[in-house]
């Protein structure tokens, strides 16, 4: 499973690949697809280019992607997003179209809450879990735990001489993860260290222009399209090298077991 993630809280500020409309959205999302994305994770924008989780601003843009598209389509409930927790609880359930998962940073006040409401509307959570926080204790002492689609291990460490060992010390804190899937990724200068990592040990992953602008040889990238392309050959070259994968029967995630701290 590789996931795209089309723009997370980049701005035009970081060059015109970046999609920010719902039509943006949809083609690029539609190109990663034909490029080997199997899953789409958004951050509906503004038109001021902010993130944000008013049903006007997510239902667009649900509803373009998937014209063009048949791929689960997730979006965001970022606390930067809806700042207030009880807020953020109201935009969430007065959404009219419903995004097939949606991810919630288990860091964050009201994390519970949300992904509750979430799972009440049918709405599949993905428990996001950030290396630097306490996210992950957290995690393991929810009664959700076993209820969430998948865990997305975020590595935020963005050296790439240290993520990978950031990498293996948040899967180590995760533990078992309720036996849930994980998804692992990194951002910044430690995606592509990542990358190859959750490759290495049978894992899910992401690319997409949200956690990196440019390829692993320091060229910028052009697309979403062209860092899914690219993930999917060097994520497929660290496979092989590792022999066979758990497999999930949900999606195609390695399950957190299988990954050794």
């Amino acid at each position: 499973m590789v996931q795209v993630c089309l723009n997370g809280r980049r701005t035009a500020a970081d060059g015109v690949a970046v999609p920010m409309s719902p039509q943006e959205l949809a083609r690029s999302a539609a190109e990663a697809v034909a490029a080997g994305a199997t899953s789409v994770h958004v951050h509906p924008k503004t038109p001021c280019g902010h993130d944000s989780l008013s049903p006007r601003v997510l239902a667009p843009a649900l509803e373009a992607i998937r014209a063009r598209v048949r791929v689960p389509v997730g979006v965001t409930t970022g606390a930067w997003a809806e700042p207030d927790p009880s807020a953020r609880l109201a935009r969430v359930r007065s959404w009219p179209v419903l995004p097939d998962f949606a991810s919630v940073n288990w860091h964050e006040p009201g994390a519970e809450e949300v992904a509750g409401q979430l799972l009440s509307m049918g709405v599949a959570v993905e428990a996001g879990i950030w290396s630097g926080t306490g996210g992950a204790r957290r995690f393991a002492d929810s009664p959700l735990g076993p209820a969430v689609l998948r865990v997305l291990a975020e590595v935020t460490d963005p050296d790439p001489a240290t993520a990978e060992a950031s990498a293996r010390a948040l899967l180590a804190e995760l533990g078992a993860a309720h036996g849930r899937p994980v998804l692992l990724h990194g951002e910044e200068g430690g995606t592509w260290p990542v990358l190859r990592l959750a490759g290495r040990l049978g894992l899910a992953t992401r690319i997409g222009l949200e956690d990196t602008l440019f390829l692993p040889d320091g060229g910028r990238a052009g697309s979403n399209a062209r860092l899914v392309a690219e993930a999917r050959a060097r994520y497929g070259t660290a496979e092989d090298g590792a022999g066979a994968r758990t497999r999930d029967g949900n999606d195609g995630a390695g399950q957190a077991g299988s990954a050794p701290a």
